[in-house]
């Protein structure tokens, strides 16, 4: 697989194309579908940020025992403060949020309709 773009890269494709799958479930499926789907998907999120965030634990100096040496001294990691806004919410604890969380699938969902938009008119 070395010197395939990331443009071509088979995981990043399937990857990108299972999210696009659940963007459209997310924007037409049934109740009826959404909801066995929903718990899928969430206990097999909630088991990938698991094992993502234990590879990326504090090592006995407490620094991050998989992030590069040139970042290592600083905790928590940045796996961990992405998990922490992802998860919890935007780095601003909830009692001092002045607006709701943004959707991060959102930004992905107005991308697909983009796309879309653009190979029906194409």
């Amino acid at each position: 697989m070395a010197g395939l773009s990331p443009a071509h890269d088979p995981v990043r494709d399937a990857v990108l194309h299972w999210l696009d799958r659940l963007d459209v479930a997310i924007g037409h499926g049934d109740p009826g579908t959404l909801l066995p789907l929903a718990r899928r998907e969430i206990n097999r999120m909630a088991e990938g940020w698991r094992l993502l965030l234990t590879v990326h634990e504090r090592d006995e100096e407490g620094r991050c025992q998989a992030c590069p040496t040139g970042t290592r001294g600083r905790w928590p990691c940045q796996i961990w403060r992405m998990a922490h806004e992802q998860l919890i919410g935007e780095g601003v604890p909830h009692n001092r949020r002045t607006r709701p969380l943004r959707n991060p699938l959102g930004r992905a969902a107005r991308a697909l309709s983009a796309r879309r938009g653009a190979q029906h008119d194409g």
